[in-house]
């Protein structure tokens, strides 16, 4: 991110998203968001991403749609669980590690700490999206009784106080740390300094084509992930080391929300493309070819291998920036 946020005066859009905001506030809220995501990645776990797989994300958002809570909600709950998994097989790991043994005894140790992960997987799903639910300032919570409702409906047969301590073992095991900052919260400060910056764009439809777009993340994440990797290094098989370096690309927040603003922009107002890619690059630091190969492996996904040359007359985002050597 660069050393300062230029924020402009209001361009003069009729349907602004968001309003009454004073720009020290944004700009504030914009230099802290991005402090936040960069300690998050220096502190990248090697686990990153393995429990954010599709089935698990889709049980989410269809559970977080049938409760009819917000957007915001779905992702708040796919990170925690992510988080809180993560820290769960590492205390398990940890507990287990002081018994060193034969790779059979090794062995046998994980199969148990998959086997408890397994046993509880459902509940704790659940609980994170109780507890997501209840960091929402704006929607109802879900009550015990309609998670215990719902739980018996798939033939668990859990108690109210087994689902208090699922929701306790999971704020434990975070040390009460659960308020963090979804990518959705990245795109929706985004297009408010956009907005500030005189960046004129049509406001509502490209919010609501950012959330469909980040859905699209979560949901093929692996996919679009194997795409912008193969295309940032220019080859179709990329060796274990760059995977591995790869992790921090794949957990990037504001990147994500970078490349959902410009792909819906594309899609929405590819006229305004160009222009919004320059804003994005000079409010984050993120260079105007990561933003287009990540806006072209969405595209790419959407429309399957091959993309659109022109849209409206205007070139696929691969096309518009020549590579940066």
């Amino acid at each position: 991110m660069g050393s300062q946020v230029p924020l402009e005066g209001r361009g003069r859009d009729s349907g602004p998203l968001f309003s009454g905001v004073a720009p020290e506030i944004i700009e504030d809220t914009l230099i802290h968001l991005a402090t936040e995501n960069e300690q998050y990645l220096s502190e990248l776990p090697e686990q990153a991403g393995c429990f954010k797989e599709t089935r698990i994300v889709e049980f989410i958002f269809l559970l977080s749609e049938k409760w009819h809570l917000d957007q915001s909600t779905r992702y708040q709950a796919v990170e925690l669980l992510e988080r809180f998994l993560i820290k769960q097989v590492e205390q398990m790991c940890d507990d287990r590690g002081s018994t060193k043994g034969s790779s059979q005894g090794q062995r046998s140790s994980w199969s148990s700490v998959r086997d408890q992960i397994t046993n509880t997987f459902v509940l704790r799903l659940v609980s994170c999206v109780q507890l997501a639910s209840k960091l929402s300032l704006h929607y109802s919570r879900v009550t015990s009784d309609t998670a215990l409702t719902f739980l018996q409906s798939l033939k668990y047969s859990y108690t109210k106080q087994e689902l208090l301590e699922s929701e306790l073992a999971v704020l434990n095991t975070l040390h009460f740390h659960i308020n963090v900052s979804t990518p959705l919260a990245y795109v929706e400060l985004l297009l408010e300094v956009l907005g500030y910056n005189g960046c004129l764009l049509p406001a509502k439809p490209l919010h609501k084509m950012c959330v469909q777009l980040l859905d699209l993340c979560y949901l093929t994440k692996e996919t679009i992930y194997d795409t912008l990797l193969k295309v940032a290094i220019e080859n179709s098989t990329p060796s274990k080391l760059q995977i591995a370096k790869f992790l921090t690309v794949k957990e990037d927040f504001m990147l994500l929300a970078v490349g959902v603003i410009s792909t819906g922009v594309f899609i929405l107002s590819p006229g305004h493309w160009e222009q919004a890619v320059e804003h994005l690059n000079c409010i984050t630091g993120i260079t105007p070819q990561s933003i287009l190969e990540f806006s072209y492996a969405v595209v790419r996904r959407i429309v399957g291998c091959s993309t659109p040359e022109q849209h409206r007359g205007t070139k696929s985002p691969q096309n518009r920036i020549p590579p940066q050597k």
